[in-house]
C-alpha cells in the first residue's frame, strides 16, 4: 500500500493574510486572495476550524486529496494553525505550499520555490519557526516594495493597504498564474509548475524591487 506521507506531492496549500473585512483587500493579503480563487475554481468551501484556528477545506483533485487552508489567526501566528493542520492530516513541510505577499517581486511578478529565507514576513517568519526548519514550498506573489514604486510609505503602512489599480490588476494577473499551476503541484510535477510560471517575463516598465530577489 502507499504511503500518501511520503509522496512528494503538494497535500496542503495554506494562503497567508490578515481576518477581517478592513483588510481583505490589502496587499499583505495576497496569499489569501490565491486560496480563494483556487477554492472557487474547483468548487471547495473554506469553513471555519476552531480546532485549527483557521478557514479549511478538503478537496480532490485529480484523485489526490488537498487541504485548502487560511489562518485565523492574527499574521504573525500563522504557524500555529499550520503546524496544527500539517499535524493531524500528516503532512510534511516539503507538501506544504505557502503563498503570500512578496516585497521583493514587483507586482504581476510570481516565483515558486522550495525553502530559503523570510525576507521579514512575519507570517512566514513563524510558520518557519513552528515547522523548525523552512522545507516548505512558498507561492512569492509580488506586491513591490515602496520606494521601487516611488511611494515614501513605510513598509508596514504600505503592506496594510489597498494596492493602486494598476498594481491591483498586476497581482491579480499574477495570482491567477500561480493558481493555473497548481495543479501541476498537487500532482508532484514541480519542475514543470516552475517552467511554466517562471517563463512569463516581468512586466512591462515594472521597476527594480528594493532587496536581493531569490
Amino acid at each position: 500500500m502507499v504511503d500518501e506521507t511520503a509522496i512528494a506531492r503538494i497535500r496542503m496549500i495554506v494562503g497567508l493574510g490578515n481576518v477581517g473585512a478592513g483588510y481583505e483587500r490589502t496587499r499583505h493579503n495576497a496569499g489569501f486572495w490565491l486560496v480563494d480563487r483556487f477554492a472557487s475554481r474547483v468548487g471547495a468551501r473554506l469553513k471555519p476550524e476552531r480546532k485549527f484556528s483557521a478557514d479549511l477545506a478538503r478537496t480532490t483533485i485529480d484523485h489526490h486529496d488537498l487541504i485548502l487552508l487560511k489562518p485565523a489567526t492574527l499574521m504573525n501566528r500563522s504557524g500555529q494553525a499550520v503546524v496544527a493542520a500539517a499535524l493531524f492530516y500528516r503532512i510534511l513541510p516539503d507538501q506544504i505550499l505557502i503563498a503570500h505577499d512578496e516585497l521583493d517581486l514587483p507586482p504581476g511578478e510570481a516565483r515558486l520555490k522550495l525553502g530559503g529565507g523570510t525576507a521579514g514576513h512575519n507570517g512566514l517568519k513563524d510558520v518557519k519557526a513552528r515547522l523548525t526548519h523552512a522545507d516548505f514550498w512558498r507561492a512569492r506573489i509580488g506586491i513591490g516594495h515602496p520606494r521601487s514604486l516611488g511611494l515614501e510609505q513605510d513598509v508596514a503602512d504600505f503592506v496594510l493597504h489597498v494596492p493602486r489599480r494598476d498594481e491591483q490588476a498586476a497581482i491579480e494577473e499574477a495570482v491567477a498564474r500561480v493558481d493555473a499551476v497548481l495543479g501541476l503541484m498537487v500532482e508532484g510535477q514541480f519542475e514543470r509548475a516552475m517552467m511554466r510560471l517562471h517563463s512569463r517575463p516581468p512586466p512591462a516598465g515594472a521597476g527594480q524591487p528594493a532587496g536581493s530577489p531569490e
